[in-house]
């Protein structure tokens, strides 16, 4: 008989996570280093993802850092490059790097130009380019180890707007002028599942899975008045906390989910079940 906590184990497994300076992208390293993992934490601000890296280092735990810009193949390819002669394989690859315009206390003053019919076509380029073709090129340099040694693991961080349209009301506030989550997130979210299934059937009978993670809101020092409005929408009735989509990525990741592959694993708080 197998052993379940087994399954979870990520000894002798290397981790790449992109986006790993930010919010649930740390959360995400820390997780898998916690299990057992080398990881690989990647992100533009080479500053950010250094600092992060070092921090697991200092509990004992292996990591190596990267800088990479998403967008560009010389870069995702140099990434998994360190990947490789840091730890010699690569496992798991985590799409976390995206673009996402925030609401939280620090960014939300910043959102107000965001209406559909006057939404610049360059800002809706550089959204597509990092969100969507990002997770073209990362995948592309990750699979080609992966091939070579007939195993590999693909996650892709999507969002409830990327399965349903944005409640727009969230972000209204009196006397204010609108706000709105931009059309570019649901967009580029949505390609996020096609490209997983994409990837999930393009590799079917290998090594190698592609699953999404979905997270619902997460709370970030956002205002009362968000934090309630989004909190009323969600069946558990409040925000998710920064280290509860550590549970699904380490599922994912691991042998756990062996079974599964093309798939879409929603931690929303009963969001979209209404």
């Amino acid at each position: 008989m197998s052993d379940i906590f087994a399954k979870f184990n990520m000894n002798g497994q290397v981790a790449l996570v992109t986006g790993a300076a930010g919010l649930l992208g740390r959360q995400f390293s820390r997780t898998l280093a916690q299990a057992g993992a080398a990881v690989v934490a990647a992100d533009l601000n080479g500053a950010a993802v250094e600092q992060a890296a070092a921090e697991l280092q200092s509990e004992g735990l292996q990591a190596a850092a990267a800088q990479v810009d998403v967008t560009d193949p010389r870069s995702t390819a140099a990434m998994v490059e360190t990947a490789l002669k840091a730890f010699g394989r690569l496992d798991v690859l985590v799409c976390s790097a995206a673009l996402d315009p925030k609401f939280d206390s620090a960014n939300q003053s910043s959102q107000s130009a965001n209406a559909f019919e006057t939404y610049p076509l360059e800002a809706w380029r550089q959204a597509v380019d990092v969100n969507l073709t990002g997770l073209f090129l990362c995948a592309q340099a990750a699979v080609k180890p992966m091939i070579a040694q007939d195993h590999g693991v693909i996650i892709n961080i999507c969002s409830t707007y990327g399965l349903v349209g944005p409640d727009q009301r969230l972000y209204e506030r009196p006397g204010q002028p609108k706000q709105y989550k931009p059309v570019f997130y649901s967009v580029t979210k949505a390609g996020v599942l096609g490209l997983t299934r994409y990837l999930a059937t393009y590799y079917a009978g290998t090594g190698i899975r592609a699953n999404a993670l979905t997270p619902g809101g997460v709370y970030n020092q956002h205002d009362e008045t968000f934090t309630k409005a989004y909190s009323s929408r969600a069946v558990l009735g409040r925000m998710a906390r920064q280290d509860e989509m550590n549970g699904a990525i380490l599922f994912l990741a691991s042998d756990a989910s062996t079974y599964m592959t093309g798939a879409n694993l929603v931690v929303d708080g009963g969001w979209t079940a209404w």
